[in-house]
């Protein structure tokens, strides 16, 4: 089948099915392209709370999708590629943050969206790094869990000093393998160029950047910033989206290490797959389901 055979039939599927493609920015080109929202998590995570249609096909990592299925029980939530998981999100357990907060009884339990349900089930709220400073001072709480990305929660706590922060020592294999080393490369190769970063990268990298956020932020702050050429310090998917978006801008990513496997394992053959095929079907069981929902609920309202 021709690549315009394949989309044609995921075109033709997902309006038989009244389905949904929604796509990470970290996803390949041509699963963008075929998407009807590209977001990063926050965008994802409402949209899949608020769309009528009954069938989502999540284009993205397991946790992505399992959120999915926690926001909207009542829909089919497809994940083309079952083995896209993500290593930080794996970094926590339930058992364990169960032991932290015995050990902090007076901290609220913040969990970043990339987490597994479990995890999100034993914490107070959620946050995606688009929002994890607005959660964090919505707080009344002095003392703060966070994980579990110790470089997203070691940011954010430099802000927010009057609170004292535990930090589990999580980080994303993509963001966190980035060095000091190669910004100053980048910056030499690119002297005009601005320099931004995702906070997932660790500090001593941050702070070489002229603007540090989320994918989100990154793409709209390239419209803000009067330059021509960006240094792109997130993975390398962000980069498709920017390029259309800003076609009279030029864009270099900051490593060649920016990239996350677990992203790029959905083609677009899976994606007709698990459409034709009605599956693989994420779900979530009792009682974690309600106790994890709650926690993103509560995110997505100061949202």
């Amino acid at each position: 089948m021709s690549l315009l055979d394949l989309k044609q039939e995921i075109q033709e599927l997902k309006e038989k099915a009244n389905a949904l493609i929604l796509a990470h920015t970290y996803q390949n080109d041509e699963i963008q392209d075929i998407a009807d929202f590209v977001g990063d998590s926050l965008e994802l995570s409402r949209l899949a709370a608020t769309t009528p249609h009954q069938v989502l096909v999540f284009c993205g990592v397991h946790f992505m999708a399992e959120s999915a299925a926690l926001l909207s029980p009542e829909k089919t939530v497809l994940l083309p590629a079952p083995d896209a998981g993500c290593p930080m999100a794996d970094m926590a357990d339930a058992e364990t943050v169960r032991e932290w907060k015995q050990k902090h009884p007076n901290a609220t339990v913040v969990a970043y969206v990339n987490t597994s349900a479990a995890v999100k089930a034993e914490s107070d709220i959620c946050c995606t790094s688009s929002n994890a400073l607005k959660v964090i001072r919505s707080l009344e709480a002095e003392e703060i869990i966070f994980l579990p990305d110790q470089n997203l929660g070691g940011y954010i706590a430099a802000q927010v000093p009057e609170k004292k922060f535990h930090l589990w020592p999580g980080f994303c294999r993509t963001h966190h393998r980035v060095t000091v080393e190669e910004v100053e490369k980048a910056k030499a190769a690119h002297p005009e160029a601005k320099v931004l970063i995702h906070p997932e990268c660790r500090p001593e990298v941050s702070a070489r950047a002229d603007f540090v956020g989320s994918t989100k932020q990154i793409i709209e702050q390239v419209g803000k910033i009067p330059a021509s050429t960006f240094i792109i310090g997130t993975e390398m998917g962000v980069i498709h989206g920017l390029k259309k978006r800003y076609p009279d801008k030029r864009f270099y990513l900051l490593s060649p290490g920016l990239i996350c496997p677990n992203m790029k394992k959905t083609t677009l053959k899976e994606v007709a797959a698990a459409l034709r095929r009605m599956e693989p079907v994420i779900t979530v069981d009792e009682p974690i389901r309600s106790r994890a929902r709650l926690a993103l609920e509560r995110m997505l309202a100061l949202s």
